[in-house]
């Protein structure tokens, strides 16, 4: 692109692909302003049907949901939804960040909308709150089952994620999960205002919250 003459630094025609240039620059590609150096967070409403990846030789992935500018910024979804599951999920450049927000001792909260096959009850709710044990051996930490209006219906919130979790609990109480929406992830909460497929960058607001949690 330097060659072809398609970048400027401050209004001049880059030379040189190694130029160095300040942090304040103002860099632009094809007449488009790069965003400046500084991480960023960016709050995704991932539909279903979508993978949780940079890079996939098969699937669609999250990043292919955003525009040119942010995938040349090295985004990476902190955690996973699967495929099938849409809600919730933050982008970011910040592996620290990342690092924090998914390290085991952290147990940071994440709630969800799920729809079962068959009706919820308190024995459910009973043995979510004293953590199940799976037959392949998994022993989930204590989680809170909330059920809503019709009870084949319920919010749950861990504080773990392991692979498949919720559909391995529910389908351990023999209730297999028909759909599943990420609402909530430690202090960041899904706007109500973003369609399956749409973003944001989170607010000075709900980076410090995210921060202040850490």
């Amino acid at each position: 692109m330097v060659r072809a003459g398609r970048v400027t630094v401050d209004g001049v025609t880059a030379c040189a692909a190694d130029e160095k240039v300040g942090a304040q620059a103002c860099i632009r590609v094809d007449g488009e302003t790069l965003p400046s150096g500084a991480p960023v967070y960016l709050m995704l409403h991932k539909p279903q049907g979508v993978v949780s990846a940079t890079e996939d030789g098969r699937e669609q992935t999250v990043l292919a949901l955003l525009p040119d500018r942010y995938r040349r910024m090295g985004l990476f979804p902190v955690g996973r939804l699967d495929k099938d599951t849409e809600g919730l999920l933050l982008l970011t450049n910040d592996g620290a960040l990342a690092h924090r927000l998914l390290a085991p001792r952290r147990h940071v909260d994440k709630t969800y909308f799920v729809r079962v096959e068959g009706t919820l009850d308190a024995a459910d709710q009973a043995a979510f709150a004293s953590g199940l044990s799976l037959r392949d051996g998994l022993v989930c930490m204590p989680a809170e089952l909330e059920i809503l209006q019709p009870p084949e219906t319920a919010l749950v919130t861990l504080r773990e994620g392991k692979y498949h979790q919720i559909k391995r609990m529910m389908a351990a109480r023999g209730k297999p999960v028909r759909y599943l929406k990420r609402l909530r992830m430690g202090p960041l909460t899904l706007d109500e205002h973003l369609s399956p497929g749409a973003w944001r960058e989170l607010t000075e607001g709900e980076k410090n919250a995210l921060f202040g949690e850490l």
